[in-house]
């Protein structure tokens, strides 16, 4: 048994490495639909904070409709935090949002409210 978790392991290690950088995000954004998330989203105007998204399963790059080249913004679903409780209250709803890449300043990270 020990030889094989031993070979899995360096199987997998050698395909995570012959992976372009792309192709392992795709795969972690793959395990980590499997799995979910608690992504918050804050959103930068200078040093101010003007919005914030909670309860974001995942931050996706835009792809081209023809090729493969990435667009220039970022996407996903989540719920607009007016107030920045980190809390989902009764008159926040679950929105689609869109950010640039270039344009906005932004963070996301895990809900430190949540953590497990």
């Amino acid at each position: 048994m020990k030889k094989i978790t031993v070979i899995l392991t360096l199987f997998a290690m050698l395909f995570f490495s012959a992976c372009t950088q792309e192709t392992q995000n795709k795969i972690g954004r793959s395990i980590q639909n499997w799995t979910g998330t608690n992504g918050v989203l804050d959103i930068y105007m200078g040093e101010k904070l003007v919005q914030r998204f909670i309860k974001i399963d995942k931050l996706s790059t835009a792809e081209a409709t023809q090729g493969d080249v990435s667009r220039n913004y970022r996407y996903g679903y989540g719920y607009l935090d007016a107030n920045f409780n980190y809390k989902v209250d009764e008159d926040e709803k679950k929105l689609y949002f869109e950010i640039s890449d270039y344009a906005t300043p932004y963070i996301f990270y895990d809900n430190p409210g949540e953590a497990k």
